[in-house]
């Protein structure tokens, strides 16, 4: 089956004066413009090939490799806006169209959108989503706490920057996890912090070794982010005090600072703890 929106392995089958026809193992056949047929080939050579249709709503072979696929998300630039919608560029010769009802906020020429490409089922055509939220469920996470993740920076809030989790579920990361300057597109890698009722996940941005800090000491990490990166207790705090705050022993909270602090996450000091 030739799958549009994606890359596809095909055999080439023919010639003809517009280009090559190419061939899946169903004998599915779609064409390859001459434009992008290589100087050299022989008849069933393989050819890496993305699919999508051209102006005419016909299925089209391409080599170039665009900047967004199927179901997959990407920052793209809007070239133009018409009675339909807006046109963004993706890469290739045809634009990706993103109609009004799709666009979280009314598109404009120049402009940049963070968006979803998606095949619209009712016109069998690859169009794109500023309203991402949509695409994204937390019902059923595929991900555990102090995992580490890939994250695309979605849009600001109040309280933080939202961000989207393996390309599958949504995230947040609160100001004052931030520690560097983000911008909507942006893909980097983040710490499955803590998952909240609900499903809510929150986000750090940490180094990749953060989630392998045992337990305990990521506890106490959790707890520093919980209230506002102080707790008042110290290795000369009982241990009644630490079991009812952090409901652990004095020892093994004193082995999980100890930890933090020599990798320079936190500052002891007489009054409590604090988050560097």
């Amino acid at each position: 089956m030739i799958h549009l929106g994606q890359t596809n392995t095909l055999e080439i089958l023919r010639e003809t004066d517009h280009g090559v026809y190419l061939i899946d193992e169903e004998d599915n056949e779609v064409l390859l413009p001459n434009r992008y047929v290589p100087e050299t080939f022989k008849i069933w050579d393989k050819l890496e090939v993305f699919v999508y249709l051209d102006n005419e709503e016909r299925p089209v072979a391409t080599t170039d490799i665009p900047y967004v696929k199927r179901d997959d998300f990407a920052l793209l630039r809007c070239n133009q806006v018409t009675d339909y919608g807006a046109f963004l560029d993706w890469g290739l010769v045809k634009e990706l169209f993103c109609p009004f009802k799709e666009q979280a906020f009314k598109m404009k020429p120049g402009g940049w959108y963070l968006v979803y490409c998606y095949l619209d089922e009712k016109t069998n055509r690859l169009v794109a989503s500023s309203k991402t939220n949509q695409f994204l469920d937390n019902r059923d996470l595929t991900v555990r706490e102090f995992d580490e993740v890939d994250l695309i920076v979605s849009h600001p809030s109040d309280i933080g920057m939202n961000v989207i989790v393996n390309k599958i579920h949504s995230g947040l990361i609160y100001k004052d996890a931030i520690f560097s300057d983000l911008s909507v597109g942006d893909k980097l890698k983040g710490i499955v912090k803590k998952i909240r009722p609900g499903n809510k996940l929150d986000i750090t941005l940490g180094k990749i070794g953060y989630r392998n800090i045992e337990p305990n000491a990521q506890h106490i990490m959790n707890e520093l982010h919980d209230n506002s990166g102080y707790l008042n207790l110290t290795d000369k705090s009982s241990p009644e005090t630490i079991k009812d705050t952090l409901q652990m022993s004095k020892k093994s909270f004193k082995k999980a600072i100890g930890t933090l602090y020599k990798q320079r996450q936190i500052e002891i000091k007489s009054d409590g703890i604090y988050l560097v």
